[in-house]
């Protein structure tokens, strides 16, 4: 047993008495009691009088500021800064001295990477006795806006990784560009071959409909931002709404990281892809796309011929009736891109651990942005400063972490998740084998309301922390008050989409995480628009929300690093597993398909899952009625436990035709990159298997459903710590 704090381990030689005291008193004095006496008082000096998690906890909440937050996110949104920019070098210097401030060690880790710029761009359509009408792909300022001059240096509108060409064909209208819209046209007779696909934003993944388009014979693809979705109400500066010119820009890439070191990290002389083999993927667009806004989509829309698109394709009240063509309108697109090597600059900055410090708790967020950055990602940004000046505070006032906290601040999330996933990719070994939680805040402010996603783990978690937060804009009310009363379903969504940074620690390796914002989704996103005075205006008027977001985000933080038993609660998984479980029965009904061997091994989990709670009540007991009784080695075969669970639900091989992606519960859809999956291997060679009709594609369905059914044993046998 090791010395107790603040005392010298005594010698197995020393005497306990001086060498005169009679035998008799020396028999009397055993140092067994000693030793229970000295634990009891060093045990009730931790209990009753050194500060407790809980006491950090209530004052990290206590500190929050809404000047702070404020001013970062001024400071982070003076100028439009996309990723491999000197605009976006500064704010990395910005990022790395606000955290060195406090003392914390912190460096810049940068990777070269692939990222592409558009070089030349035009569109025009042509239609019949109405002329040539020529696009300006141009966003317009308003008069008095702060930003005017600065405007000038945002990336012009277009969608990253787009192939290079021109292309002069029909218009055919495609919806939301999703691939029911395109099986939709085809049972209409609509011949897409060759023509311009014309869609709108709103239901997937922009680099999805592109690719459906391409996959549907489309030559080109124009993406607009519909009135009906994005244009409700007031427009910008006078609404939250997008402006007439307004558009939406963006990758298209599908891929994870850097386009030329797929499944391996970027680092100092490593072996690459060319950039042509890189721009030759198949998760590259691979045909020419712009995005335009709705004034323009609209104009396109008005000389589109063909039969009437059904109800559900149409827009607003004041829309034409849309029509699914093809032609008579003309559309001539050219796009020429600039692909080429760019540096890029993760901020990396450590609290270390007391206890544990080989244990981490890693919170990020991206700080690369289209323009301005507003709200996508620097209100998430702001509120990671905030979170971190608190937690300097907490220093200054005694605390250190039991485990080691990392802020993040990634680079180049906008094009591919570039930043996190090459330090993952780089890191792996040490961020498996050591990683509690991930905590990722993107965009932390979009407006009103409370929303999360997590790994089922934590889903308790976020329900405590939230009871301790303040809500924002009702100070009689928590933050779950606010939460519980938004009928969100589900109320915690899950981390199978590819839409952050969490990507990379759940989908690759398999950390438990979580990812939180207030409010979720905002009309000018990636525009022009998205700026510090749209968020002063309609996003968060008093910074109040920003408050809340690092308050949340810190506190769960907290008590992941603090806590000496970590607060995972896997029976929400158990009940994940067993739903993921029916909704597949159902789509398999009658099928040449067997669910056996993934209904047992759910059951084998669900075992697994009680044994480990009467573990933990029984630990938890023991610390409160003896907590002089240490069991450091339980507590952490336990924590171990807990934490490495999440790994056991990877595969080396990864999703089959998908093997970036490890995870077998948790991944995109593989026709939406943002939609999450439950199962998406087995999703997906249901969806083949519905579309060949075939017994052999109803095999590898079956083939699916036991690998899913391997990784939840797994999973069991590393909850329970045994061995078969």
């Amino acid at each position: 047993m090791p010395p107790l704090d603040g005392a010298d381990e005594p010698s197995a030689r020393a005497p306990l008495l001086p060498p005169h005291a009679p035998r008799r008193a020396a028999a009397r004095l055993h140092p067994l009691p000693l030793i229970v006496a000295a634990a009891f008082v060093a045990s009730f000096h931790v209990l009753f009088l050194s500060p407790g998690p809980s006491y950090y906890q209530s004052l990290f909440l206590s500190l929050g500021s809404n000047d702070t937050a404020a001013a970062h996110l001024r400071a982070l949104t003076q100028r439009p800064h996309v990723a491999g920019t000197r605009a976006n070098s500064l704010t990395a210097a910005y990022v790395r001295d606000a955290l060195s401030s406090h003392s914390f060690p912190t460096r810049l880790t940068p990777y070269s990477v692939l990222l592409s710029y558009p070089a030349r761009r035009s569109l025009s359509l042509s239609a019949p006795e109405r002329g040539t009408i020529h696009f300006a792909l141009e966003q317009e300022t308003y008069p008095g806006d702060p930003y005017a001059a600065v405007s000038a240096e945002a990336v012009p509108t277009f969608l990253a990784y787009a192939a290079s060409g021109s292309v002069a064909a029909e218009a055919v209208y495609a919806n939301y560009g999703r691939a029911e819209d395109f099986a939709y046209l085809a049972a209409r007779g609509v011949n897409v071959t060759g023509k311009v696909a014309v869609a709108r934003y709103g239901k997937v993944f922009r680099g999805d409909i592109v690719r459906n388009a391409r996959d549907a014979g489309a030559a080109a693809a124009v993406i607009y931002t519909d009135a009906k979705d994005y244009a409700a109400g007031k427009a910008f500066p006078d609404g939250p709404w997008m402006p007439p010119t307004g558009v939406q820009v963006g990758s298209t890439f599908k891929g994870v990281g850097d386009p030329t070191t797929p499944m391996w990290a970027s680092s100092e002389g490593c072996q690459r892809l060319s950039i042509a083999e890189a721009m030759a993927s198949d998760d590259m667009p691979g045909i020419p796309a712009l995005p335009v806004s709705g004034m323009d989509g609209e104009a396109i829309l008005r000389l589109i011929g063909g039969d009437v698109a059904p109800e559900d394709w149409q827009g607003g009240a004041a829309a034409p009736a849309y029509r699914l063509g093809p032609g008579p309108a003309v559309l001539n697109l050219t796009y020429v891109g600039n692909e080429t090597m760019a540096t890029i600059q993760n901020v990396i900055s450590v609290i270390e651990g007391k206890e544990e410090p080989e244990r981490y708790v890693i919170l990020g967020n991206h700080r690369d942005a289209w323009t301005f950055g507003g709200v996508d990602p620097n209100s998430g940004t702001a509120a990671l400063l905030e979170l971190a000046q608190r937690l300097s505070e907490l220093q200054k006032k005694g605390w250190r972490p039991r485990r080691t906290i990392i802020l993040c601040n990634w680079d180049a999330e906008e094009y591919a998740l570039i930043g996190s996933t090459e330090w993952v990719e780089e890191n792996r070994a040490m961020i498996t084998s050591r990683t509690v939680a991930y905590l990722n805040v993107d965009s932390a402010v979009y407006g009103r309301g409370f929303y999360a996603s997590a790994t089922p783990q934590l889903d308790e978690l976020l329900k405590e922390a939230s009871k301790q937060v303040q809500n924002p804009d009702n100070r009689t009310e928590s933050l779950y008050d606010l939460w519980m009363a938004s009928n969100t379903s589900p109320l915690i969504g899950r981390l199978g989409g590819g839409g952050s940074d969490y990507s990379s620690f759940v989908q690759h390796i398999g950390i438990p995480s979580a990812d939180m914002s207030i409010g979720s989704e905002y009309a000018v996103y990636h525009s022009l628009y998205d700026d510090f005075i749209w968020m002063e205006k309609f996003g968060d008027p008093l910074f109040q929300r920003h408050v809340a977001a690092a308050s949340i985000w810190g506190l769960v933080a907290l008590r992941l690093s603090d806590e000496e038993i970590l607060p995972f609660n896997y029976s929400y998984y158990a009940a994940e597993l067993e739903n993921g479980a029916m909704g597949i029965s159902e789509r398999v009904l009658g099928m040449p398909v067997s669910l056996s061997p993934l209904h047992k091994s759910i059951k084998e989990f669900r075992r697994a899952v009680l044994k480990v709670d009467s573990e933990l009540k029984a630990l938890q007991t023991w610390k409160i009625w003896a907590p002089w009784r240490s069991c450091p080695l339980k507590i952490r075969d336990i924590n171990d436990r807990l934490m490495m669970t999440e790994r056991a639900l990877t595969e080396r091989e990864g999703l089959s035709g998908r093997p970036w992606y490890k995870h077998l519960i948790y991944g995109p859809s593989l026709h939406n990159d943002y939609g999450a999956e439950i199962y998406p291997g087995i999703d997906d060679a249901i969806q083949t298997a519905k579309r060949t009709k075939t017994s052999e594609s109803w095999q590898v369905v079956q083939n699916e459903i036991h690998r899913v059914a391997r990784v939840i044993n797994q999973a069991a046998l590393v909850l329970t710590g045994g061995l078969t």
